[in-house]
C-alpha cells in the first residue's frame, strides 16, 4: 500500500462506514386518499348512472330474447356503462330478465338498473292460440296478468257480452304486450280492437260476397275447431257451405263440445253418443243453421277459408287416426269411410 495514499476512517474494528441513505416518508392517508379516488373513477366509470335527470322510458323486451343480445342493447342505447358491470348486478340480485315491457331510466345506476330487471315486467306478453273458446282465454289472462277469480268470470260473463255480436269469436287470437294493471274490461276491448283491425279485409270481401260477417266469423269458428291443420280448411269449409245451401244438419262435433262445455276432461273432450241428443241452440246435430254464436276465436286462415272455400260435391267428412281428411258424397260412403278408417 502506498503510505502517501489518505487513510480512509474506519470504525474501532477496521470497517468502513455504511453508506447514507435517504427515506422519503409519505403519509398513508394520502395514500388511501388516491386509492379511492382512483377506485370512486373505476367505479363510476363502470356502475354509475349514464345522465342525470332524465325521464323513465319503456324498454320492451321481445319473447325469447337471449340475456346477452339484450345486455348489449341496453350498453348500445345507453342505459349502462358497462356490460360486465350491468352482468355482476344483474347477477348479485339473482335475476333473470324475463320477456316484457319495463320503466328504466338513463339516470340509473347499474344496481338499480339491474334490481328493475330481475323483478316481474310491469307489461306482459300474452299469447294466444288460435281457436279457444273465451273461457280458454280467460284462464290464460288470469294466469299472465294474476286476476283473482272474480276478475275471471266477471271478464267472461260481463266484460265480453256488452255488444251482442261481440260475446265469442272477435277475441283474436295474436300475441299481445298488456300491462298487468290493466282492468280486465279494457283487456275485452284490447282484444277486440285487435279484431276489428285484423279482420276488416275479410269483412270487405264478404260483402263483396253478400255475406253477413257474423255468419262468417260462426262458420270460421267451426273450420278452426273442426280442421286437424291449415290444409284441412277448405275442404271443410267447401262441405259446410254445401249443408248451409242444402239446408241440411250440420251435424258438428265441434258445435256439441261447445254446448257441452268443460265436463273435467277439457272443453274440447270426444262427444259420446248422448251428446248429440242434448237440447242446446249449438247443438247442429239437432238443430239446423249455425249456432246463435261463434263457438271459439278462429285466426285468418279459418276466416279466409270460409271466403274462398274449396269447391266440391262432398257432405260428409272424417279424419283418420293420423289426421288426414277423408270426404264423401253420400252417406253411404261416408259409412264406408267410417269402416275404413276409424275402426
Amino acid at each position: 500500500m502506498d503510505i502517501t495514499e489518505p487513510l480512509k476512517s474506519l470504525d474501532p474494528r477496521g470497517n468502513a462506514p455504511p453508506k447514507k441513505r435517504i427515506f422519503i416518508f409519505v403519509p398513508v392517508g394520502l395514500i388511501l386518499c388516491a386509492a379511492g379516488v382512483i377506485g370512486f373513477f373505476i367505479y363510476t366509470n363502470a356502475f354509475g348512472a349514464p345522465e342525470k335527470n332524465v325521464e323513465s322510458e319503456r324498454f320492451i323486451i321481445a319473447l325469447n330474447s337471449n340475456d346477452g343480445k339484450i345486455i348489449e342493447r341496453l350498453q348500445s342505447e345507453r342505459f349502462i356503462k358497462s356490460v360486465r358491470a350491468f352482468r355482476f348486478a344483474l347477477n348479485w340480485n339473482q335475476g333473470a330478465i324475463k320477456p316484457g315491457g319495463y320503466k328504466i331510466s338513463k339516470a340509473m345506476n347499474a344496481w338499480e338498473m339491474a334490481k328493475i330487471f330481475a323483478g316481474d315486467p310491469y307489461m306482459k306478453w300474452v299469447v294466444i292460440p288460435e281457436g279457444l273458446r273465451k273461457e280458454e282465454i280467460a284462464d290464460i289472462l288470469r294466469q299472465e296478468l294474476e286476476w283473482s277469480e272474480d276478475e275471471t268470470n266477471i271478464w267472461i260473463t260481463k266484460d265480453t257480452t256488452t255488444r251482442a255480436n261481440y260475446i265469442e269469436g272477435v277475441y283474436f287470437p295474436d300475441t299481445y304486450l298488456i300491462p298487468t294493471d290493466e282492468a280486465p274490461s279494457d283487456v275485452a276491448r284490447r282484444f277486440q280492437t285487435k279484431f276489428d283491425e285484423k279482420f276488416a279485409t275479410a269483412a270487405r270481401e264478404a260483402l263483396k260476397q253478400n255475406i253477413r260477417w257474423p255468419t262468417l266469423l260462426k262458420i270460421a269458428s267451426i273450420v278452426q275447431r273442426e280442421a286437424a291443420g291449415k290444409n284441412d280448411m277448405p275442404i271443410i269449409a267447401g262441405i259446410l257451405w254445401n249443408r248451409l245451401l242444402k239446408d241440411m244438419k250440420l251435424e258438428v262435433d265441434a258445435t256439441v263440445q261447445y254446448a257441452r262445455g268443460n265436463t273435467g276432461n277439457g272443453w274440447w273432450a270426444p262427444i259420446k253418443p248422448a251428446d248429440t241428443k242434448m237440447d242446446s241452440p249449438f247443438n247442429t246435430y239437432k238443430y239446423k243453421g249455425l249456432p246463435p254464436h261463434p263457438i271459439a276465436n278462429p285466426g285468418l286462415d279459418a276466416i279466409n277459408a270460409v271466403l274462398f272455400p274449396e269447391e266440391t260435391d262432398c257432405f260428409y267428412y272424417l279424419h283418420d287416426d293420423s289426421g288426414i281428411i277423408h270426404c264423401a258424397k253420400t252417406f253411404e260412403e261416408h259409412k264406408k269411410n267410417i269402416e275404413t278408417y276409424l275402426r
